[in-house]
């Protein structure tokens, strides 16, 4: 199994052979030049041996992303036994022994792992190198049949090579490192954008659902509405038209300024959905508390006795909050009509206090055993929470329904105000 996870392009596997091919190559080159200069003297291995230490030091750089830690054990071998059998080649090793380290820090996934063997090859490399200096040491004082000092020129060498070593290591290891962290966080980021993308998304199409919810909400009350006045006119006018024909008249006129009062507001609805908000929030609707009055006039003419009463002092009342309680009514006094049965009366009252406004809808009508939920009353309590105000709607003991909303002017002035 693959000691890297990380996902590895067709690119980087392309870059990975074109790696192998150069460290190949140059080592050849580095072979050659080394053996004709004899950079070990009459130690040195026949030329004919680097080239098999070539292959196996260079090709697992091919797959060094995949098996970094087997890749940096491999290299890390061949190299030793090149300088220790004198094979003369030093510069594509040295070069190879640095990108297998690198790469295990780069791409290791277990970074214990990578951390152990990292450590373990650069532990050994070091313990082999002070080795040799010492044994190279007792040799060439040996040899000079003097003891070696403390500031012999060899061992000045020797510690200049071991300082060149420590930070060529150090510098596999830290740029490994770095280059891991730069992964990850770029990895990181990278999924909160695709994160954010996909909330994105989800928010738009929420943002899609809840206005088809509004849409389907204000068609309602709209259409709702006025279609059952006129259904009520088009069966009284029906009833009478034979008996009294101004009569049938009179209530197929208040049939058409129904149908025309529908298309004006639906005509103020599609205006409103093809603006833009900012263009929604300053053409807001017309509506206000006043013509409460109106669907109070409309449910009379529908055959439905209704009494409207004002209590206490009117305020100024925010546009939305107007436009919602107008629409509470009005479904309210559909519904009565709709639902209450024969004979159904209904009572509308507004009433204002120091704090608040409320709207009180009740009509007698049939005794409701069961309800239902539907998108009208769905509708008034998004209403009454977008006010933000209460409401309680429920069948009555005595037969009928009734509606109270009540909204809270002071916070809502101060809200419209700021």
């Amino acid at each position: 199994m693959p000691a890297s996870t990380r996902p590895i392009t067709p690119q980087q596997r392309r870059y990975d052979l074109l790696l192998a091919a150069v460290v190949f190559v140059s080592g050849v080159v580095s072979a050659v030049l080394s053996s004709i200069s004899e950079i070990y003297g009459d130690e040195q291995a026949p030329l004919p041996f680097a080239v098999p230490y070539l292959v196996v030091l260079a090709a697992p750089l091919a797959f060094r992303r995949v098996w970094p830690a087997q890749v940096a054990l491999i290299v890390s071998a061949a190299y030793f036994v090149a300088v220790t059998f004198r094979i003369p080649e030093l510069y594509a090793g040295n070069i190879a022994m640095f990108i297998a380290l690198y790469t295990v820090g780069a791409w290791m996934t277990n970074r214990r792992a990578a951390t152990i063997v990292r450590s373990a090859i650069i532990a050994g490399m070091f313990l082999w190198l002070i080795i040799t200096m010492y044994r190279d040491a007792i040799d060439t004082a040996d040899e000079a049949d003097v003891i070696a000092g403390a500031m012999s020129p060899y061992i000045a060498f020797m510690l200049l090579q071991l300082l060149v070593n420590v930070l060529y290591f150090g510098g596999a290891y830290y740029f490994g490192e770095r280059a891991w962290k730069a992964a990850t966080q770029r990895a990181a980021l990278e999924q909160r954008t695709a994160d954010l993308e996909r909330e994105r998304e989800v928010t738009a199409a929420q943002a899609v659902a809840l206005d088809r919810v509004r849409i389907a909400r204000e068609l309602h009350d709209v259409v709702a509405h006025h279609v059952s006045v006129m259904g009520v006119q088009a069966g009284a006018a029906r009833v009478v038209i034979d008996a009294d024909p101004g009569e049938a008249k009179r209530l197929l006129s208040g049939i058409e300024a129904s149908a025309r009062d529908a298309i004006g507001e639906l005509r103020n609805l599609l205006e409103t959905l093809r603006s833009s908000n900012e263009e929604s929030a300053d053409t807001a609707s017309t509506l206000d508390m006043d013509d409460i009055a109106e669907l109070v006039a409309a449910a009379k003419e529908a055959g439905i006795p209704t009494t409207y009463d004002i209590i206490g002092e009117p305020r100024p009342v925010p546009p939305m909050i107007a436009v919602n309680l107008y629409r509470i009514a009005q479904e309210s006094l559909t519904n009565a009509r709709r639902h209450a049965g024969a004979g159904v009366t209904a009572d509308v009252r507004l009433r204002y206090t120091d704090t608040a406004v409320e709207l009180e809808v009740v009509n007698t009508g049939r005794h409701v055993l069961i309800t239902r939920a539907g998108l009208g009353q769905l509708g008034m309590r998004e209403r009454a929470a977008a006010s933000g105000g209460t409401i309680e709607s429920g069948p009555r003991e005595r037969g009928g329904w009734r509606v109270r909303v009540t909204v809270p002017l002071v916070t809502s002035l101060a809200g419209a105000g700021a």
